[in-house]
């Protein structure tokens, strides 16, 4: 379904539409790796943190 969206956008208006969009499509892309990069690291800690209360002993 998105090739058939690429080939109807081939006018020159929608590919300048396209490509004044691509700047805030890149920074929201590099958002998202720095959440996601954020968020493994929360889940690591979280990890750690389970592992080491199972492995509790008095």
């Amino acid at each position: 379904m998105p090739a058939a969206a690429c080939r109807r956008s081939t006018s020159s208006s929608s590919s300048a539409a396209t490509a004044a969009k691509r700047p805030k499509v890149m920074m929201s892309c590099r958002k998202l790796g720095k959440y996601l990069k954020q968020q493994q690291g929360r889940l690591y800690i979280i990890r750690r943190c389970v592992v080491m209360l199972i492995c509790w002993r008095d």
